[in-house]
């Protein structure tokens, strides 16, 4: 059977980034980390980097081979929370040295996009008053970091 993985490049320092990540997320390993022993056009033999780690119940794979594309929004890390204390939690470690911005996203200082939810807010927005679900997006929309608290109220709202 076919496996499906993630890959991340990154320019620079991919087993901090990683061991950070598996740091923060419960359930999180490394399975390895090596060199690549040959030749490449990123550089001489063991200067490439490679990884296999899993994030929760995600499989990645890494490289660390210089400069190529940066990461951007087409690809993100969604991160679901149980609740407010998690999500300020990873929050404030991912934000420590990045970028926040609308919405839950933000960036890592590896430049990597994450949007960290709270599984609450899946739960509003399947909610079959879409009056109800409106104020939730709108509320959603007007935040930096995700705040369960304001959701609900916006929920509340008659």
């Amino acid at each position: 059977m076919a496996q499906v993985s993630q890959h991340l490049w990154f320019a620079k320092d991919m087993n901090a980034a990683i061991s950070f990540y598996v740091s923060l997320i419960p359930g999180s390993t490394i399975e390895w980390v090596k060199p690549l022993p040959a030749d490449t056009p990123s550089g001489p033999a063991g200067s490439v980097q490679l990884a296999s780690f899993t994030l929760g119940d995600q499989r990645y794979q890494a490289i660390e081979a210089g400069p190529l594309d940066n990461f951007n929004h087409s690809f993100s890390i969604v991160l679901e929370c149980s609740d407010q204390s998690e999500l300020d939690r990873i929050w404030d470690a991912l934000k420590d040295g990045g970028e926040v911005e609308q919405c839950g996203w933000l960036r890592d200082r590896w430049g990597l996009s994450w949007q960290i939810v709270p599984s609450r807010l899946g739960e509003l927005l399947d909610d079959p008053d879409q009056e109800k679900v409106r104020r939730v997006v709108e509320a959603m929309l007007n935040m930096v970091k995700i705040d369960v608290k304001g959701l609900e109220e916006a929920a509340a709202q008659a």
